[in-house]
This record gives structure tokens, C-alpha cells and sequence, in this order.
């Protein structure tokens, strides 16, 4: 009898050993096991959070956009506690990087701040069997025209006054054309430090976008993700830009809001709207929901207006898209993908951006981004 009343406490303290693993395995955000004693948990937290996990499991391998690191960062970190059977490796190389990668088949999906151009659609089929690499609309942002200039609080431009900045054409910071924008500001007599991306970036792509819409005469380039003009400094992704510009006085930069951080000032714009307008989450949702879907079947790429007048609305806007294979994506990471493309695209995925210097996509686009993603296959 004392042999078997050893054997029952011995068998009850090994069951409460196994729960308190399994318990401490289902609080790990960054574990990648499959096994079915976390599929309970994790069930649970998914259902607390919204997040649907289905089947995926292993890891997710993604590259592109550095403008959406911030947010690819923050989203991860919700999916990831909620279905702690997947590891999503977001690299932020840049969107030219994340392209190639995807049409190398050495992603699942990638992050770029432009769609994908005709060659790189026809590269995509011979990694997305019986269908293409398509464009979804996931997160929006301002292009913050960022500055280091001691003891100017705010600071107006306009589309031309950038264009010649970045040109090389105005290099001092009390030239008459700032100043004119800036009548009660002590602009002082310092050389203006322009930077540009060194990479192919989408985030140079859509800011030429503007000056070329905007101010042609004085952006007389053609526009692409690499840096056209000539002079200026450069740096690494939308990070090494804001290094730069931080440890540089007289510099200006252009990047993401939520990189322009520590001191650094932002441009208001003069549109001709009725008054200058800052760079703002709510700026940059005002400016895509004016966009056009102009994507075929199940792509959906955008038609920004750049030359927008409308109140609030900050035309230095761009949207990254997702791109992922509308049809014959990896039979082994489809669940992932899937899982956690649905999740960014919910409400409270789009939810969380306003607070990171993002800016959710209006809820006419992100609906068919989420019909589309339960579409994939």
C-alpha cells in the first residue's frame, strides 16, 4: 500500500513537472515548437488577441522595406506570442533587395514601398508555380523631411525649395527662397547637408515621385528606386539616413516618420491647401484614400496624387505593399503566410500603426487586400 501511495505521488508531481513546461513553453514569443502540447495555449491566445493561427507552424522567412521595419516589428511580436509555433524573420534590406529575393524564391513574401515592375512580375513565375507575385497594400506612412538645424523649431518648404535642397541647386539655409517660406524664422548662414538613401529604396522612389510630380522644372530626373542626383551624403536605409541627418548639423534627410526621432525637426509642406501640413498618421491616411486602385485581377497597386491640395493632407506619402504569389506559394509556409498576412491586415493589426507613425490603409483598399489573402494558394 505505501509502495503504491509512492508510486500515485511520484505519477501526480511528473504530470504537474509536464504542465508547468508546457505552460513556461507557451509564454515563449520567440519559440518555434510544433509539438501538440503548445497547440492548446497558443489556440487560447490567439483567440484573446484576435489572431487566427491555423496551421502554421516553422519558420517565416521575409525581407524588403526598411520604411515598414517598425511596423513588421511590432506586428510580429503580437503574432508570434499568439502562435508561438512560427518564427517570422523580417530582414528590412530594403524594398530592391526584398524584390530580388522574392523572385528567387528565397522568401515567402517580401515588403516594398513600390509594385512590382512588368520584369519583375514575369521573374515571379518560375518561383510562383501556375501564378505571379502580387501587389497588397499593408501599411501606409508619411515621408518625414527630417533636419538638424539648431534653433529652428519649425520649418516650411515647398515641392520646389525640396527639389532644389536635394539638387544641390539651394545650399545654404538662408537662401532667400527659404527664408520667403519662413519670414519670423532665424534661419541661420550654415550649409545645408542634403542625404539620400545608398540603396535601391522604394522610399526614394515615391519621394522623387513627388518632386517629380510636383516640381519638375526642378527634378529633372526620371525617377526610380536609386538616387539620381548628383552631390549629397548617403547612408544605408531609412535608419542610416536619420543617423546621419542626427549627427550632422545643417543636414536634411528624407525617411519615415517613425524614424525622425531625437531632436530632429520635421517639414511642414506647403501644398496650397489652406495651411502647411506636417507629416502625421492622419495626413497620410487622408492622402491614400484619395488613391486609385489601378492593379489587375487579384494585384491591387495604387495610384497615389501627389499633387494633392486637399486640407490635411500630407501629400509626402507612401504605402507598402506585401508581395506575396497569388498562386503556387510553398506548400510548407502557406499556413504562415497566410496566418499572418490575415493578422496585419485585421483591424487589430491595422490598428496598432497610428501609434508607431504609421498609418492604416483606408478601410475601402484593406477590405480587398483581406478578401485576397483568403484567396491564396
Amino acid at each position: 500500500m505505501k509502495l503504491q501511495r509512492m508510486n500515485r505521488r511520484a505519477l501526480s508531481l511528473g504530470a504537474l513537472a509536464v504542465s508547468g513546461a508546457l505552460a513556461l513553453t507557451a509564454c515563449g514569443s520567440d519559440d518555434t515548437g510544433s509539438g501538440s502540447g503548445s497547440s492548446s495555449s497558443s489556440s487560447a491566445t490567439a483567440a484573446a488577441g484576435s489572431i487566427k493561427c491555423d496551421d502554421a507552424k516553422g519558420q517565416l522567412l521575409a525581407d524588403g522595406s526598411s520604411a515598414q521595419k517598425n511596423a513588421i516589428d511590432a506586428w510580429v511580436k503580437n503574432f508570434t506570442q499568439a502562435c508561438n509555433g512560427v518564427q517570422v524573420n523580417y530582414k528590412g534590406s530594403g524594398s530592391g533587395a526584398g524584390v530580388t529575393a522574392f523572385t528567387q524564391g528565397q522568401v515567402a513574401f517580401a515588403g516594398s514601398d513600390s509594385a512590382l515592375k512588368d520584369d519583375a512580375v514575369a521573374a515571379s513565375k518560375s518561383v510562383c508555380s501556375g501564378g505571379q507575385g502580387i501587389d497588397l497594400p499593408m501599411v501606409a506612412g508619411p515621408i518625414a523631411v527630417a533636419y538638424n538645424v539648431e534653433g529652428v523649431d519649425d520649418l516650411v518648404l515647398d515641392a520646389s525649395t525640396i527639389a532644389k535642397i536635394f539638387n544641390g541647386k539651394i545650399t545654404n539655409w538662408n537662401d532667400a527662397a527659404i527664408k520667403k517660406l519662413n519670414p519670423t524664422a532665424k534661419l541661420p548662414d550654415q550649409k545645408i547637408q542634403p542625404y539620400h538613401r545608398s540603396d535601391e529604396s522604394g522610399t526614394t522612389d515615391n519621394f522623387t515621385k513627388y518632386l517629380i510630380a510636383t516640381a519638375k522644372t526642378d527634378w529633372p530626373y526620371s525617377g526610380g528606386k536609386a538616387w539620381q542626383a548628383k552631390g549629397g551624403q548617403s547612408a544605408a536605409g531609412s535608419s542610416g539616413v536619420a543617423q546621419g541627418v542626427k549627427s550632422t548639423p545643417g543636414a536634411i534627410g528624407y525617411m519615415e516618420l517613425s524614424y525622425a526621432k531625437d531632436g530632429l525637426g520635421t517639414v511642414a509642406v506647403n501644398t496650397g491647401a489652406a495651411a502647411p501640413v506636417k507629416a502625421s498618421s492622419d495626413g497620410a491616411t487622408k492622402a491614400v484614400a484619395a488613391a486609385q486602385v489601378v492593379g489587375t485581377g487579384s494585384d491591387l497597386s495604387l495610384k497615389l496624387d501627389y499633387n494633392t491640395k486637399a486640407d490635411g493632407a500630407y501629400p509626402l506619402t507612401l504605402v507598402t505593399y506585401e508581395i506575396v504569389c497569388d498562386k503556387g506559394n510553398k506548400a510548407a509556409t502557406l499556413p504562415a503566410t497566410k496566418a499572418f498576412l490575415r493578422y496585419i491586415a485585421s483591424t487589430d493589426g491595422q490598428g496598432i500603426l497610428s501609434g508607431i507613425d504609421y498609418a492604416p490603409i483606408p478601410d475601402s483598399i484593406i477590405s480587398k487586400v483581406r478578401t485576397t489573402i483568403e484567396g491564396l494558394s
